[in-house]
């Protein structure tokens, strides 16, 4: 297992939620969530540096049936922006089928109300992301996910 801090970002239109590891890599721990808009990769950007991450794991959404639609391309092209503004930083993609669910089960289980999970739901989101990717790479000894090429452009989103 590699060592140093990774971030996980579980992308959404609305907000993005981040997640940190220790610098071990085995355990994911939320940061915050980011609100979409002009300044959502600035601050990523800055979180990266603050937590000197040695990679950045983002959430790939895809169906159970292992397709990807429209959120799935809008990840891409978030994945391939954050590329280039963290460069020499890896960004990974990882398949996040059912962390979104999973989380809201989780924070139901914990007593949090349907109502008050929009604040913090991103946020578990990507902790179970990150704990996936941590999890496979210790098992695989492989880093989790794929590459993104940051040289493959970003376009709108």
């Amino acid at each position: 297992m590699r060592r140093g801090v990774r971030l996980g970002v579980d992308v959404g239109s609305v907000r993005v939620g981040v997640a940190r590891s220790d610098p071990s890599g085995m355990l994911a721990v939320p940061v915050e969530t980011v609100r979409r808009g002009k300044d959502d990769l600035a601050r990523l950007a800055a979180i990266a540096a603050e937590y000197e991450v040695i990679e950045v794991v983002v959430g790939l959404p895809t169906s159970l049936s292992g397709q990807q639609g429209k959120a799935a391309e809008l990840a891409v092209g978030f994945a391939r922006r954050l590329a280039v503004r963290l460069a020499p930083v890896p960004v990974r993609l990882l398949d996040e089928r059912l962390t979104t669910v999973s989380a809201q089960q989780g924070l139901r289980a914990s007593g949090v109300r349907a109502r008050n999970q929009r604040d913090v739901v991103d946020q578990v989101a990507a902790v179970v992301l990150l704990q996936a990717a941590l999890d496979s790479e210790r098992n695989t000894g492989r880093p989790p996910g794929r590459a993104v090429d940051p040289d493959a452009g970003g376009g709108p989103n």
